[in-house]
């Protein structure tokens, strides 16, 4: 679906409360707008090294000084998740890779985030299968029809994660990513928390029938394997450069939305090791207008409530492509940054042209989710046919 830019034409922000410095963690960022971490499939196939296109990517996209560039959920280990194209930082010849990127986003004078992402039930199981890796979640409850036969078709059904394997994520593999991460030059470490990936469905009381310590008797029981991943990775990354995505609203790969109840308990936790001096670098946040990929018709709550329980800066994401107007009311409390996908696919230069009001480039969401560098770093048809080379 290609989207005419023109009917989001804004007033330039340039001399807006977005485009005043804000403080992260240990950064000062030189104004308010970050590009969101977006799934587009272009590292190097069954290897999940970054690629040269995603190199050339990133680079155009943190050229305005002073940017936070969150790059795309990046797998924390092969367990995680092995769909491919899908960049990981669990091998060294991964981080060597997002090295020359991190280098690259430094170098105009910004600044870098990974997502670190674990699929959990929703990770396909006939590529886990190839490691000999089960498909795993909090429970044995699939997420839907296709995924059960395709997890049977496999040999590969999908069971719970036993107590050790948990320790395992909690005590190895996140560690394992987020040192990676350190030594690869990321500014932030975020934890992707959200949009039904394994963090999330323990959250979730769709995802979650466990009858131990995580299991949905309580919030604090669907958020314990969370806080424990924050708890952990707060010493080796640094509480002020950890971060952490959640979506309230979202119904993407569940059945209903875990609302405020839950979220808000994880906000006050986190708070409390704020008041102990752990202040997270941020929340990133998804608005209600969106659930995973998909634009909402019709939406279940706002994220207004998450302010009440954290004291620290949120990122707000979701769907402001078309919702411009809430860009300059959004930011006003001095604790909000507003984060861009699809006009910054489009368009390398967006907080330039958001700053003088330039005309948007239209984006194509046909286009996000393929191999080839068309609609990746170029629109020339004759880019169909360049795939991503691995960067090492």
């Amino acid at each position: 679906m290609t989207i005419d830019a023109e009917k989001f034409q804004i007033a330039p922000l340039g001399n807006t409360k977005v485009f005043e410095p804000i403080k992260l963690g240990p950064n000062t960022l030189s104004q308010r707008i970050a590009y969101a971490p977006t799934t587009r499939f272009r590292a190097s196939g069954d290897t999940h090294v970054p690629s040269d296109l995603q190199l050339e990517y990133y680079t155009a996209r943190s050229q305005y000084p002073g940017t936070l560039i969150i790059t795309e959920a990046t797998f924390a280990s092969p367990q995680g998740g092995l769909d491919a194209h899908v960049p990981g930082i669990y091998s060294p010849e991964q981080t060597e890779a997002w090295k020359k990127v991190n280098e690259a986003i430094h170098a105009n004078n910004s600044f870098s985030a990974v997502q670190l992402w674990y699929l959990g039930r929703v990770a396909n199981a006939a590529d886990l299968k190839k490691l000999n890796l089960p498909l795993v979640g909090p429970s044995a409850v699939y997420w839907n029809e296709e995924s059960e036969k395709l997890a049977k078709e496999a040999g590969n059904e999908l069971r719970a994660l036993t107590k050790e394997e948990i320790d395992h994520i909690v005590d190895v593999e996140y560690p394992n990513a987020a040192r990676n991460a350190l030594a690869a030059g990321f500014d932030y470490v975020e934890i992707h928390s959200a949009h039904g990936y394994l963090l999330d469905q323990f959250l979730n009381l769709d995802s979650n029938k466990r009858t131990d310590e995580y299991g949905p008797d309580s919030v604090e029981n669907r958020a314990r394997l969370l806080l424990r991943v924050v708890d952990k990775l707060i010493p080796i990354v640094g509480a002020d450069r950890l971060a952490l995505r959640l979506s309230p609203w979202a119904r993407f790969q569940v059945a209903q939305a875990e609302g405020e109840e839950v979220h808000s308990y994880i906000l006050k936790e986190l708070q409390k090791r704020a008041d102990d001096g752990k202040q997270l670098a941020y929340v990133s946040i998804v608005e209600p207008r969106v659930s995973g990929i998909f634009d909402v018709k019709e939406q279940l709550g706002t994220n207004d409530f998450a302010y009440k329980y954290w004291k620290g800066t949120f990122i707000r994401a979701g769907a402001y492509a078309q919702a411009f107007n809430r860009v300059e009311e959004d930011v006003q409390n001095d604790r909000t940054l507003i984060a861009f996908s699809r006009f910054f696919t489009s368009n390398p230069d967006l907080v330039q042209k958001l700053k003088d009001g330039t005309p948007l480039n239209p984006y194509n969401r046909d286009e996000f989710y393929k191999y080839y560098n068309y609609g990746y770093n170029s629109y020339d048809e004759d880019q169909k046919e360049v795939f991503p080379t691995a960067l090492v």
